[in-house]
């Protein structure tokens, strides 16, 4: 690989190119961070350990990353940001929905709350309610990250489908809202707030309970809902 291609990335602040090695590095850092942050806690974690599972001597973690609190703000907004892609990647399914719209929302239901149980998301939770008292804007950030911006993604696939007649006319974004509320309120208590992993069989009931829930008040003649 020639120079010009792993010069590739540019920086927000400056415009200035910065070495692709230098951003796969510090993305293994953060990796590694949330990890070890997951694993045993802010208190009890340290910086030597998170370079130990990154690969990297201690001082590089300090070249990325000026001190602990940083990297904990920053690891847990890159966690934040990987579970949102994948969400995304989800909502983005209703682009077309195919002739059955009741099975386009129950499939997309079963795989957010798939990427909701997953490893990373649970960890991600389960870090955010325990450091909320010591980092007090905590919950607002990943809430930014994460459910907000789901939420606005959700609203726009819905407004079109409401557009198209698929679905009765309202609120996009209270729409939005409402669904994920039915999806995310029983998987967080039969997760218990992420400690717990919730078998497959369940996890589709809940999908397809929120969804029946949802086309009562939304749905029209094509999803049964007259």
């Amino acid at each position: 690989m020639g120079y010009d291609a792993r010069m590739t990335a540019v920086t927000a602040s400056s415009g200035r190119k910065v070495p692709r090695g230098r951003i796969d590095k510090r993305q293994a850092i953060l990796d590694a961070a949330f990890t070890v942050f997951a694993r045993r806690g802010y208190a009890q974690s340290c910086v030597q350990e998170i370079a130990n599972e990154a690969g990297v001597a201690k001082p590089t973690v300090y070249n990325h990353l000026t001190d602990k609190e940083t990297l904990f703000r920053h690891a847990i907004e890159a966690a934040a940001d990987a579970v949102m892609a994948e969400n995304l990647a989800v909502v983005e399914r209703l682009r077309e929905p195919g002739d059955d719209l009741r099975a386009a929302l129950e499939d997309m239901a079963y795989r957010m709350l798939q990427v909701c149980c997953g490893e990373r998301s649970r960890a991600l939770r389960r870090l955010t309610y325990a450091q909320a008292a010591d980092f007090p804007d905590l919950i607002e950030t990943v809430q930014g990250r994460t459910a907000i911006r789901l939420g606005e993604a959700l609203a726009d696939r819905l407004a079109r489908l409401s557009l198209s007649g698929r679905l009765r006319p309202g609120d996009p974004a209270q729409a939005a809202e409402q669904l994920l509320a039915l999806l995310t309120g029983p998987m967080e208590v039969r997760s218990r707030l992420g400690t717990h992993k919730v078998a497959t069989a369940e996890t589709r009931t809940v999908a397809r309970s929120a969804v029946d829930t949802f086309l009562r008040a939304y749905g029209t003649a094509a999803t049964g809902h007259p």
